[in-house]
C-alpha cells in the first residue's frame, strides 16, 4: 500500500487478520529500526510484534520510513518520520475505523520505538491518544554510530521490552529513561538487540500483557 504523505509517498504493509470487520479487536501500527543501518518493515522483530497483534485480533500496519522501499524522501532523524506515521494513523482510522470504535496500538523497535514515543505524544496532544504502546529495544540516550536520543515520556501502561545483552542500546540507557517515569521494563535474559533465538519471547510477552 502506498499513500501520499505530507512530503511524498509513504509505503506500508497491511496485515489483515481474516476476520469480519465487526470482529476486529484493534489497529496496530509498528515502526521499524533505523533506515540508515538496514532497518525495514520486514525486520524480524517488527514482524514478530505484528504476529503478536494479529494473534490478538488486530489489523497491523508496518510503514517504511523515508528512503526505504516505496517511501520517498530522506532520513530526518525522527522529525518528519513522526509526521509520516501520523498520516498512516489517519489513513488507518479513515479506512478501518470510520466510527472511531477500535483501539489504536502503537509499537516500535529500536529507532522505530523512539519515533513511536513522538507519535504517541502528538496523538495525545490532539485528543486522540493511542490505547497502549509496545516498545522493544528502545533507542534512548547515546547510541554508538547513530546519535543521542531524547526519547519522549510515555504512559505508565506502556510495555517496554529489552534484552540484557543488547549491544546497540545498552540496557542502562533504557533504565535511565524509564526510572523517572516509574516505568517497568521487561528484561529478557540473554537477548541481544535483535533478539536472536528469542523472538518468540516477544510474542509471548505481548500476548500475556494483553490477556
Amino acid at each position: 500500500m502506498v499513500i501520499a504523505g505530507p512530503d511524498g509517498d509513504i509505503e506500508f504493509f497491511v496485515d489483515p487478520i481474516g476476520l469480519a470487520a465487526s470482529e476486529t479487536k484493534g489497529i496496530a501500527l509498528i515502526a521499524h529500526p533505523h533506515p540508515l543501518f538496514g532497518g525495514t518493515a520486514e525486520n524480524k522483530v517488527v514482524t514478530s510484534i505484528a504476529r503478536a497483534f494479529r494473534d490478538l485480533g488486530c489489523i497491523t500496519l508496518r510503514p517504511s520510513f523515508r528512503g526505504v522501499g516505496g517511501s520517498t524522501g530522506e532520513h530526518d532523524h525522527g522529525v518528519n518520520e513522526t509526521t509520516d506515521l501520523l498520516a498512516v494513523v489517519a489513513w488507518a482510522r479513515e479506512n478501518h475505523d470510520p466510527h472511531g470504535t477500535l483501539p489504536l496500538y502503537l509499537a516500535g523497535f529500536s529507532f522505530g520505538a523512539f519515533v513511536i514515543t513522538r507519535v504517541a505524544k502528538k496523538l495525545a496532544e490532539t485528543g486522540t491518544p493511542a490505547k497502549r504502546l509496545v516498545l522493544v529495544g528502545t533507542a534512548a540516550g547515546f547510541v554508538e554510530g547513530a546519535r543521542s536520543y531524547q526519547t519522549e515520556a510515555v504512559a505508565a501502561d506502556t510495555l517496554v521490552i529489552h534484552g540484557d545483552k543488547d549491544e546497540t542500546v545498552h540496557l542502562a540507557n533504557v533504565l535511565a529513561w524509564a526510572e523517572p517515569l516509574n516505568l517497568p521494563v521487561v528484561v529478557v535474559p540473554g537477548a541481544d538487540h535483535f533478539f536472536h533465538r528469542r523472538l518468540h519471547l516477544i510474542r509471548e510477552i505481548i500476548i500475556r500483557a494483553w490477556r
